[in-house]
């Protein structure tokens, strides 16, 4: 294939993998299904997954750099973050002359966009696009990785060149800010994710399986002592009871009961109320089948007084 040409069929095909992927996030979210990403999309007439068994994945119709990388929670390779900020990646394996390390490395001279995928539970995987990888440290066998905004993909369909006006300096800061707001979302999606899967994708209180309306709701709110993303520390709810929950309208007790605030259910206010709120006071929550992944009675115990204050 002459090289022009292998260029143009690079370009256009990450064009459309950046297409196709912000199309699935717009319908699912930015985590996503492994069986999804595995399936991947049509382009000219053959199908391209985003993602395989290897964390370095380049399609085998591309020549050159890899359209993907992914971190797995069962994975061989200590991938974290620096101490500025931005994505450390290890590399495959030890040799840094392998061919998808090499890979890797003539993206980040050629300032090429990739792909991220980061697993938050097994099956599962937030998404980050585009990606650039901004370093490399054949010492410690490691990539830096830096998330970028999504215009930056617009630029790259313009150019591959940085937007004339915009500084070395300009982009470091627009990217280090962005990473760090994935490192977030990764922590977020996470312990959704996982607070989920242990309550079986359903509502500790009204057993509601739907997925677009369940939360992991924090017993002990994010920020405060103890408030850690953790299973222990989280109920699965979905999103009327979890703002009922926040507002300290309806509370869990130690012993897993709930109980609903005596003015609530004292009010008179349709079938709504009546099954919604009023018609769980006493129940007890749906537990994990782990004991493992039980809500911690000591900071229910907590939230608990807290309720208590709030009737």
């Amino acid at each position: 294939m002459h090289t022009n040409s292998a260029k143009d069929l690079d370009r256009r095909l990450r064009i459309a993998a950046f297409a196709w992927l912000s199309e699935q996030v717009n319908i699912h979210g930015d985590v996503l299904p492994r069986t999804i990403l595995a399936q991947g999309f049509i382009f000219e007439g053959q199908r391209i997954p985003l993602v395989s068994p290897q964390g370095i994945f380049k399609p085998q119709i591309l020549r050159q750099y890899p359209l993907s990388i992914t971190t797995t929670t069962s994975g061989h390779y200590d991938d974290g973050f620096t101490s500025e900020g931005f994505l450390l990646y290890k590399y495959r394996g030890t040799d840094p002359r392998h061919r998808d390390n090499v890979g890797l490395r003539n993206a980040m001279l050629h300032n090429i966009p990739l792909i991220y995928f980061h697993s938050v539970v097994p099956g599962k995987y937030l998404a980050a696009c585009p990606v650039y990888i901004v370093g490399d440290d054949p010492k410690s066998s490691t990539f830096t990785v830096a998330v970028d905004d999504y215009k930056a993909v617009s630029r790259y369909i313009d150019s591959q060149d940085s937007t004339p006006g915009t500084s070395e300096a300009d982009t470091d800061i627009r990217r280090l800010y962005i990473t760090t707001s994935v490192k977030q979302r990764l922590h977020q999606r996470g312990f959704r994710e996982r607070v989920l899967h242990a309550y079986r994708e359903q509502c500790a209180f009204c057993r509601l399986k739907h997925l677009e309306l369940l939360d992991a709701a924090h017993i002990i709110p994010d920020g405060e002592p103890d408030g850690d993303p953790i299973v222990n520390n989280g109920v699965a709810l979905c999103k009327f009871h979890h703002a009922a929950f926040d507002r300290f309208m309806i509370g869990i007790r130690p012993d897993y009961v709930i109980e609903v605030r005596d003015d609530i259910l004292k009010e008179k206010d349709g079938p709504m109320l009546l099954h919604g709120l009023q018609g769980m006071h006493l129940k007890k929550i749906i537990l994990p089948r782990s004991s493992t992944a039980w809500p911690d009675p000591s900071l229910l115990e907590r939230r608990y007084e807290k309720f208590r204050l709030a009737v």
